[in-house]
């Protein structure tokens, strides 16, 4: 059996590594950032780069070694050599691993605590999404309500409460790099503090039908006058009907039926089987 000569080909795989990573982190992945969790997630990427760019680089030259070292001779049809395990190998292939994936999942598990972490007095807004467009509530300031577009104030935290009324959905503005699922059923929170005035698009990225790629928003942050001031030039208010999913908003008017004495209160019944067989 052939000596491995382990310390060259560790060398070579992080001079590539290095390369692959100096390469990969030339180009701007995430695009322009517009909220303070911008900047620690974008950090958080780049050392997922560099790591993978290590990882791929050391499979790759080992496994190139591998396939050049141990080829099958020309005219050599015999059986291969009997090969024992090695338990050193095994146990620097099972710690290394182990070792980045728990880097990876701690400073991942840090930067998620830093970006959610939430505020004394945040302003809340309630997002409801349906099949296919978004429309937004702002509970604190009379439940004012708006269709495709909404605005929120520069430099302060906002706390959005998710709610989707018949399929999944997913909120992202890319520049703030936050995304969050909009799931039927239960109420999810996203926490953004936006902190770059100007106008941008939310769009949903869970595909939720033939329409998906036309569920988008107009999403504007601009400065706290500005924002009260189009707060207060909004004259509706939240439909009740937006507080239910799709399923809530049938069994709340199966219940109305029932109580109205029949259908919109006419008295005649909707047909079930008690009503059936006792004619």
């Amino acid at each position: 059996m052939p000596k491995v000569p382990y310390l060259k080909l560790t060398l070579a795989s992080l001079a590539i590594g290095a390369v692959i990573s100096v390469l990969m982190l030339q180009y701007d992945w995430m695009g322009d950032a517009a909220s303070t969790a911008a900047g620690p997630i974008d950090t958080l990427l780049d050392w997922m780069i560099v790591l993978s760019s290590f990882t791929f680089s050391v499979v790759c030259v080992f496994l190139a070694y591998a396939l050049y070292r141990f080829r099958v001779k020309p005219g050599d049809e015999g059986d291969g050599l009997p090969i024992h395990g090695n338990t050193r190998l095994e146990v620097i292939w099972t710690l290394i691993p182990t070792v980045i994936v728990l880097f990876a999942g701690g400073y991942s598990w840090i930067v998620l605590d830093e970006v959610e972490s939430k505020e004394a007095d945040p302003l809340i807004v309630n997002v409801y999404s349906q099949q296919f467009a978004w429309t937004f509530g702002y509970p604190g300031e009379g439940n004012k309500w708006s269709e495709g577009e909404f605005h929120v104030p520069v430099d302060r935290q906002v706390v959005f409460k998710m709610n989707a009324q018949d399929v999944i959905h997913s909120f992202w503005v890319p520049e703030w790099r936050i995304k969050q699922d909009n799931v039927p059923g239960i109420t999810t929170d996203a926490v953004i503090t936006p902190d770059r005035e100007g106008t941008f698009q939310l769009v949903c990225t869970e595909l939720c039908g033939a329409g998906h790629a036309t569920m988008r928003a107009t999403v504007v942050v601009e400065s706290e006058q500005k924002f009260n001031k189009w707060l207060k030039g909004l004259d509706d208010t939240v439909p009740e009907g937006l507080y239910l999913t799709a399923d809530q908003a049938i069994d709340l008017q199966k219940q109305i039926q029932k109580n109205s004495g029949g259908i919109d209160g006419s008295g005649i019944e909707q047909t079930g089987r008690k009503n059936v067989t006792s004619s």
